[in-house]
């Protein structure tokens, strides 16, 4: 178990949310296929006329009030600070991606794929701090533990199952209304190395913020 320790948590936080929604912003830009949850939503996007960042906001708090239903009994401080967390990162999307970046085009396949990579490495990056950080709790994830104490399935099942409904909602939406594919290479790309390269991160992460005691290891 970890415990934060001061502010500095809080602020590694904001900051690295701020980088994962930087980056989804060019894995988006890339165009060549998000990970499962981003795909959805893009698709969504494309559908409503919503903006991406506003549409992930939405499915979050669904997330969210899901948990509610399902655990009230254990719902608190850190699960509520689930929607701020998804609002920023919803309203940094739309800013980079619509705004400070709107002009932005890769002309050629080898310099999207580049692109898609390096903002992969990012997102993954950032996500393992505010794992290891384990300040709030990520709203799906929290959702798929809440739901496996109500059905037969446990939690690495149930993930990869929450994973294809992604990919077969937008699969499903993109062919009945013709919209631009959201589910492309980068998408298997992504199911498939960035738990690895999570694993491999959290390795470095984790020591590096506990010898700068931002969190400390509590031996139970």
């Amino acid at each position: 178990m970890k415990t934060i320790l001061n502010y500095r948590g809080y602020a590694l936080l904001t900051f690295f949310s701020a980088t994962t929604a930087f980056a989804i912003s060019f894995m988006l830009k890339a165009s060549i296929g998000v990970s499962p949850f981003d795909a959805s939503n893009q698709t969504l996007s494309f559908l409503s006329g919503i903006q991406v960042g506003t549409v992930s906001i939405i499915v979050n708090l669904f997330f969210v009030f899901g948990q509610f239903v399902l655990d009230r009994k254990n719902f608190g401080f850190r699960h509520f600070m689930q929607i701020p967390l998804s609002m920023l990162v919803g309203v940094l999307v739309n800013f980079f991606y619509y705004d400070l970046f709107e002009s932005v085009e890769f002309n050629n396949y080898i310099e999207s794929f580049i692109v898609f990579f390096l903002a992969l490495t990012v997102v993954t990056f950032s996500v393992s701090v505010v794992t290891v950080l384990n300040l709030i709790t990520n709203p799906i994830e929290t959702f798929c533990v809440a739901l496996t104490k109500h059905i037969r399935l446990n939690f690495p099942v149930l993930r990869q199952i929450v994973d294809i409904f992604f990919v077969s909602l937008s699969l499903a939406l993109t062919f009945i209304f013709d919209l631009p594919a959201t589910v492309r290479e980068g998408t298997v790309i992504t199911m498939l190395i960035f738990g690895p390269m999570m694993g491999v991160f959290i390795k470095y992460i984790y020591p590096a913020l506990t010898k700068r005691g931002i969190i400390e290891e509590v031996k139970i």
